[in-house]
């Protein structure tokens, strides 16, 4: 069993304890912080286990790189505190397992790693991905996901697996050595958790918006700036690849967007609400979603721009109800380039 990388020493020295002071959805004091700390250590119950979002925050916002979510997510589940109803955790980790009904396929760079979303396989399409090829599956799903159920076993089992069959299915055979990640749970897997793990990553992942990046400045006389006001749901996550933020503004710039400026975005994110409504709190969920789509609104918007295929399919219908259009980043681009929406 792969074992986190997490040194208990760094969080007893600590005293800001910002992973569980910038919490958005535990109100709790410096006092209560530093007990809620010392039962984590402990390896005890408490609080903190009962009332976690799973929003990923705490990973960005511990200055040390100590993985203080992991560490959250193990001891949920050593002790049973599962955030999510026992049922319905079972159902998805059976509905999502592999199904060993991979076959080799040669492929040719650009690869772009769609993950468990084929549906999605309409957006790989235009100038922006000419010549790709896409692979898509329960057999290469990342499962980073299983970390809002407190199931980090399930990762541990199959991640590697996963990462296997991308590589010896896909890419080694085709001589190529990166992949496209579409998304951030992807790369995210693969350039944070599995680290953390100690789970090797044979190949190089590639985040889709320094990849969007690159493709929109080699066609910057193509593009017709958009002149628009957009807001960017933030997921769960890119809290693990903070790193990877500044892609977002990179983009906009390029294609003429203006990431309005508004509460809820960057740091201070809040999630699309749908796991706090699978844990049965609907009260949080609707609160969450409230002042989320409240914020968005004010802004006076155009589009909101998704990356996460869970946050576009919980939250499009409450967005275009705001008046605002739902939209993923990569369609974004692709009208600027005069491609229009289709997938």
């Amino acid at each position: 069993m792969y074992e986190l990388k997490y040194d208990p020493e760094i969080c007893e020295k600590c005293d800001t304890i910002d992973c569980l002071m910038r919490c958005q959805y535990i109100d709790i004091d410096l006092e209560e912080a530093k007990e809620e700390r010392q039962r984590i250590l402990r390896g005890e119950g408490g609080r903190v286990l009962r009332e976690c979002a799973t929003c990923y925050a705490c990973e960005e916002y511990c200055p040390y790189g100590n993985h203080p979510f992991y560490q959250i997510v193990d001891l949920q589940e050593k002790l049973e505190t599962w955030p999510v109803p026992v049922p319905l955790t079972k159902q998805q980790i059976g509905m999502m397992a592999p199904r060993g009904q991979i076959v080799p396929q040669k492929v040719h760079a650009p690869v772009i790693n769609m993950c468990f979303f084929p549906m999605l396989l309409g957006c790989i399409r235009g100038k922006l991905f000419e010549g790709a090829s896409t692979i898509a599956g329960s057999d290469i799903f990342c499962n980073v996901m299983w970390l809002h159920f407190a199931k980090s076993s399930v990762i541990r089992q199959r991640l590697p697996q996963m990462i296997d069959n991308i590589q010896n299915y896909y890419l080694k055979e085709s001589g190529v050595d990166e992949l496209i990640c579409f998304h951030d749970e992807c790369y995210g897997a693969f350039t944070h958790l599995a680290p953390a793990l100690g789970i090797e990553v044979p190949f190089k992942p590639i985040y889709l918006f320094e990849y969007l990046t690159k493709k929109l400045t080699e066609l910057k006389s193509e593009i017709k700036p958009l002149n628009e006001k957009v807001v960017y749901q933030r997921p769960c996550s890119n809290r693990l690849i903070p790193e990877t933020q500044h892609w977002v503004d990179d983009i906009f710039k390029l294609i003429g967007a203006d990431r309005v400026k508004r509460e809820y975005d960057r740091e201070n994110a809040l999630c699309c609400g749908m796991l706090i409504r699978a844990m049965q709190r609907d009260d949080l969920a609707d609160d969450v979603q409230k002042r989320n789509l409240d914020d968005m609104q004010a802004t006076g918007a155009k589009y909101c721009v998704f990356n996460c295929p869970a946050c576009l399919f919980s939250m499009r219908e409450m967005v275009a109800e705001r008046g605002i259009t739902p939209i993923l980043m990569s369609e974004l681009c692709q009208i600027a380039l005069g491609e229009g929406i289709g997938w």
